[in-house]
């Protein structure tokens, strides 16, 4: 379990290799000369970089991609996931061990390191930072409301009781010395390392405590880049080098974050010249490609390459609430998947930057199968021959009805709206519920809904964090939308977290997920991939497959 400390930004990778989906290594180390990079390169330069407004850029809250590119460069974590070499290694963690049992991990500091304003970081700055995030009595909590995202450290012993408000003392996690943490599990978890990669759980100083407002609008980090000024909401977060980092020092000056509230508005400066890096709007993808130049390998940007298409470890997904009736039944939700047609999606709507999902697991994660899931195909007579087990066709109809909800921006109304036609082909009626999102997602904590649209991002790259949050039992209540229960499955994924051999584990978790794919309890439809346009004035960029910007070694032309 322990591993050698490299820098943070001392990798590239994340190319695909011909005809795969796999992440493999690219153009070799962050930090050096990339292959295709321009010789034109300057030292400096502000880089101009469009986000959608974040739900927060302080730890104790980031849990969305907007916030968690902003965190990735002011703060380091634990650990990092290489994605060229295939496996975790350390950032702020110079090596670290668990025991036999993986019930407690001990994590050595990198001796040194300072945030932004000169304190140290040391183990009792993570502790402090791990007890903001899952206690309600906290600063930030007081300030603001309590993390919605301290789920990740749930596994980490006593953390029912400081959640709950019960204590302010995070039992499971101590600080014997300054440059050692000790992390003890209320139960085996093998992967918690990879969990420590996680952004939000980075070390904070005493100041995130003191002045927990000032702090949300402008951490103080331990990363490669420090704020500049304050995030304006809604407008612009500004970031500068840190020239006191102890890792590589980053190229650039600095970012400019600028704030648009959808993608075809910021879409709209870039082809001004106002930004060097944005997201494309899907009716824009094939005129991108042809005027950017695609990257080789999906991640990298250099001269005349400027166009990012790499698979990221995500799922597009429909839910399904088994929990109400007809759609409890295995039948009905395996007829309603076969029907649905895929690759249209992908090639139509998506100009094929998009790849059909055939199982919940994305490529590119260990333990990934190609066709795990049967019933993540497209087959109209095989669809009909398992809804006639729930209601035979009559004079054109099932007599079921079925609302779909989704929100209508983002593209999801011209994917859903094929979905539609799709099951109206083997007569299944569909209504559409279209309310915002912030409202949908409360349907969905509530039961309240059929089918519903979905998408799961890896928080980190492992298959566990597919299989737990979307289908554990324990999960019911928070991501695992569609109510799932199946004590088999609970049973294998707890093995499997209490598994230390990697290959061992990830059997269990094989296991586990044809059981789930036995029982499609949800729809699998898509795997992501980068939609990422950079500018001429870019000679080097690496977006990760998890979207993390590695604006440490980015570099602009001359």
């Amino acid at each position: 379990m322990a591993d050698t400390k490299i820098t943070r930004r001392a990798f590239v990778g994340g190319s695909l290799a011909a005809g795969s989906l796999a992440f493999l290594a690219a153009c070799g180390q962050k930090g050096s000369p990339s292959a295709g990079g321009s010789s034109a390169a300057s030292g400096g330069g502000t880089l101009n970089y469009y986000l959608n407004n974040p739900v927060s850029i302080d730890p104790y809250n980031v849990q969305e991609d907007q916030g968690t590119q902003v965190c990735f460069q002011l703060f380091d974590t634990l650990t990092l996931f290489d994605f060229e070499q295939e496996k975790l290694v350390g950032l702020a963690a110079e090596s670290w061990e668990a025991n036999d049992d993986a019930t407690e991990f001990t994590f050595h500091l990198v001796e040194g390191a300072k945030f932004h304003n000169g304190d140290p970081v040391n183990a009792e700055a993570f502790k402090r930072a791990w007890t903001r995030i899952v206690s309600p009595n906290s600063a930030v909590a007081t300030a603001y409301t309590p993390s919605e995202i301290s789920y990740h450290l749930s596994v980490v012993e006593g953390y029912d009781a400081l959640n709950k408000g019960e204590t302010d003392e995070f039992t499971g996690v101590t600080a014997p010395d300054d440059n050692t943490l000790v992390v003890k599990l209320s139960s085996a978890y093998a992967d918690f390392a990879y969990v420590c990669a996680h952004p939000a759980l980075a070390p904070v100083p005493e100041a995130a405590d003191t002045d927990a407002k000032a702090f949300f609008r402008a951490p103080i980090g331990n990363g490669p880049f420090k704020m500049d000024g304050s995030w304006e909401d809604g407008q612009e977060i500004n970031v500068v080098r840190n020239d006191d980092y102890y890792g590589e020092k980053a190229k650039l000056d600095g970012v400019h974050f600028a704030i648009f509230k959808d993608v075809e508005t910021a879409y709209k400066e870039f082809q001004a010249g106002n930004l060097d890096v944005s997201e494309v709007p899907v009716a824009q993808i094939d005129a991108a490609k042809a005027d950017r130049g695609e990257s080789k390998d999906g991640y990298t940007m250099a001269a005349g390459e400027h166009m990012l298409l790499g698979s990221e470890p995500s799922t597009y997904y429909l839910t399904c609430n088994n929990t109400k009736a007809p759609f409890n039944n295995a039948d009905l939700r395996k007829g309603i998947s076969l029907a649905i047609n895929r690759e249209a999606i992908c090639e139509t709507i998506f100009k094929g930057t998009r790849t059909p999902a055939d199982g919940i697991v994305p490529p590119g994660i260990d333990g990934y199968k190609e066709g795990a899931w049967e019933f993540a195909a497209y087959d109209v007579d095989k669809a009909n021959e398992y809804l006639d087990k729930v209601a035979p066709m009559s004079n054109g109809s099932r007599g079921i009805s079925l609302t779909l909800s989704y929100n209508q921006d983002g593209g999801h109304k011209e994917i859903m709206e094929s979905v539609i036609g799709d099951l109206n082909k083997v007569g299944i009626d569909v209504t559409s519920d279209t309310p915002e999102w912030a409202a949908l997602l409360t349907q969905y904590r509530d039961g309240n809904y059929e089918f519903g649209r979905l998408g799961w991002i890896a928080d980190y790259p492992i298959m566990d964090n597919f299989l737990y949050p979307l289908f554990h039992t324990e999960s019911i209540g928070g991501d695992n939308k569609s109510a799932y229960s199946n004590t088999e499955v609970d049973q294998l994924i707890s093995e499997a977290r209490a598994t230390v051999d990697s290959a061992e584990r990830i059997a269990k978790l094989q296991e586990a997920d044809a059981k789930i794919a036995a029982d499609c309890p949800v729809i699998p439809l898509m795997f992501y991939t980068h939609v990422v346009a950079g500018s001429d004035r870019i000679s080097k960029l690496y977006i990760d497959p998890q979207k993390h910007a590695d604006l440490g070694t980015a570099e602009l032309t001359a």
